[in-house]
């Protein structure tokens, strides 16, 4: 008899244990269910309150960047706002091609864009604008005057004359130095008087997108030592320096506008 009920106690208690467990486990896996909706609430709420990025405010500024050798100054613009893409655009380096020069102060007077960050030098050459010729004051062709590829060629006022050693010019190392300090993405170049844009050795598809904006067509021009755009193309790998030919004589309003609206639309 006490063996029969020792059994019976036995499994009674054992019911009791595993109704305990069904239970404990039931409300574990509501504990679980409940956690996870406050740390999926928890992850959501901090989605939410994540601020939006404020993107930077529009600047307008001009710079001093330097002096000619003949005391002129040479100046920047900085418009748009301050995150990349960076597009520097240089209206004139070869004084008797001063069309560009045009299309670096429109973009420099039209509302700051929205999209990219615009640096314009009008003139890195102004004695040879002042003079009318392709050399600066001392007679070096500033474009072939950069430290890439550069070779001793000719003599003061010669055509291509590329001045006694690279960087000799206070003009190209303005220029220089500009770039190296803000590293454009692209860098445009305003020549004359060829009518095109030329394949330069940078990123092949912004150049032709800029000969398809403008409707100008593309060539390769020859290379030649110590040339601005060869020189940044090989110092900053990744960026794309390149020389837009524009056609003889001035450009009226809407040759202006061709050009600039190019630049804006290019990236």
């Amino acid at each position: 008899m006490r063996t029969t009920i020792s059994r019976k106690a036995t499994m009674g208690f054992l019911a009791v244990l595993l109704v305990g467990a069904i239970a404990s486990a039931a409300a574990a896996a509501l504990d679980q269910d409940e956690l996870s909706r406050r740390l999926t609430g928890a992850r959501a709420g901090r989605t939410r309150a994540v601020p939006t990025k404020t993107p930077p405010a529009p600047v307008r500024d001009t710079f001093l960047l330097g002096r000619s050798v003949q005391g002129r100054p040479i100046r920047a613009v900085e418009a748009g706002r301050r995150h990349r893409p960076i597009i520097l655009v240089v209206g004139c380096i070869h004084g008797n091609e001063p069309a560009g020069i045009a299309v670096a102060r429109d973009l420099a007077t039209d509302p700051a864009p929205r999209h990219l960050l615009l640096w314009l030098v009008p003139e890195v050459n102004p004695d040879g604008v002042a003079a009318g010729t392709r050399q600066n004051a001392r007679g070096v062709d500033l474009n072939r005057n950069f430290p890439w590829g550069w070779q001793p060629i000719g003599h003061p006022g010669d055509l291509h004359y590329s001045g006694p050693r690279p960087l000799s010019e206070p003009e190209s190392r303005i220029a220089s130095a500009l770039i190296l300090r803000i590293r454009p993405d692209v860098t445009i170049w305003f020549h004359q008087h060829q009518d095109v844009v030329d394949l330069s050795g940078g990123s092949a598809a912004i150049e032709r997108r800029y000969a398809r904006l403008t409707g100008m067509p593309i060539a390769r021009l020859p290379r030649y030592p110590g040339s601005a755009a060869g020189w940044q193309d090989h110092r900053l790998p990744g960026t794309t320096a390149f020389v837009v030919e524009l056609p003889a004589g001035s450009l009226d309003g809407r040759g202006v506008e061709r050009f600039s609206d190019a630049v804006l639309r290019l990236l």
